[in-house]
């Protein structure tokens, strides 16, 4: 056997000797993206498979929907950086966000109810149906995954790796806290065993999971599914649904595909509704 100055074995240290799988270059080539992406979709799909998951709710909104004691906060630190610098028009629209966001707060309290909800009437150690499932994040996300622990169940974070890092909420279930680097795959695993998507005020990620999910639904790509939005003024104020309609890009039963929350409680008597009325019931 030839050994080296530091009495260790030539090959151990010659790339070619790595096993593939542990190649971490080899792994990270732009030829192994197909590999990659397959090893993105089977990691989580096994872990729920063995721990019984067998259909979840998922929960959209934004990350900037915080509790009210923390809305509140953030809207003094605002008007008190204004009335230091009352010409400042940055700093007056900032006071006019953060009072938007204190009113849009309530829908913190409104996730956490409805996912301690859901996670009371449906999950089972045995067979775990309806498991809250969020994007892992803060503001919304936070709140749902944060309403299951509060019950003592279970609830699955799916993170994705941004440039700006996100960084799992307290509340998801460890074993269920996932991390994605392909928006896809990720978005596969939110739709393989959702019953219903429930989706929260938020910014444009939380309107990509929407229209992504009303396009399957309309194309009859996946069956339907209760998809509920929360707070029919605000989305009546961002998007003009009717005007799809009478521009003629979208038929009338299009804007079907959803129905409005504004309640915990209304929004789980939703679900339950459809499934009382269709092909599974909780």
């Amino acid at each position: 056997m030839k050994l080296d100055d530091k009495n260790q074995r030539w090959w151990d240290t010659a790339p070619a000797y790595i096993l593939a799988y542990e190649d971490i270059e080899l792994m990270n080539r732009d030829e192994l993206r197909s590999v990659r992406l397959m090893l993105e979709y089977y990691k989580p799909e096994l872990i729920l498979e063995k721990n019984n998951v067998a259909s979840i709710i998922v929960v959209f909104g934004g990350t900037r929907l915080l509790p009210r004691d923390q809305a509140e906060k953030n809207l003094q630190e605002a008007k008190a950086r204004l009335e230091a610098s009352p010409e400042n028009k940055s700093f007056a629209r900032q006071v006019r966000i953060a009072e938007n966001l204190l009113k849009k707060s309530h829908f913190y309290d409104e996730a956490r109810e409805f996912a301690s909800i859901v996670s009371r009437s449906a999950q089972s150690p045995v067979l775990r149906e309806y498991v809250i499932c969020t994007g892992g994040g803060p503001g919304v996300m936070e709140a749902a995954n944060r309403g299951a622990h509060d019950v003592n169940a279970v609830s699955i974070g799916l993170n994705i790796t941004l440039p700006l890092e996100q960084y799992p909420n307290p509340y998801i279930t460890p074993e269920f806290c996932f991390r994605f680097h392909y928006f896809a795959i990720r978005k596969m695993h939110f739709m393989k065993r959702a019953r219903a998507l429930v989706i929260f005020p938020g910014g444009y990620g939380t309107l990509d999971e929407f229209f992504e999910a009303m396009t399957l639904i309309q194309t009859k790509v996946v069956k339907p599914i209760p998809v509920i939005l929360f707070g029919r003024k605000f989305w009546d104020g961002i998007i003009n649904f009717e005007a799809l309609v009478e521009e003629g890009t979208i038929d009338p039963e299009d804007i079907e595909i959803f129905k409005y929350a504004e309640t915990a409680e209304e929004a789980w008597e939703l679900i339950t509704d459809h499934y009382k009325n269709n092909y599974k019931r909780p």
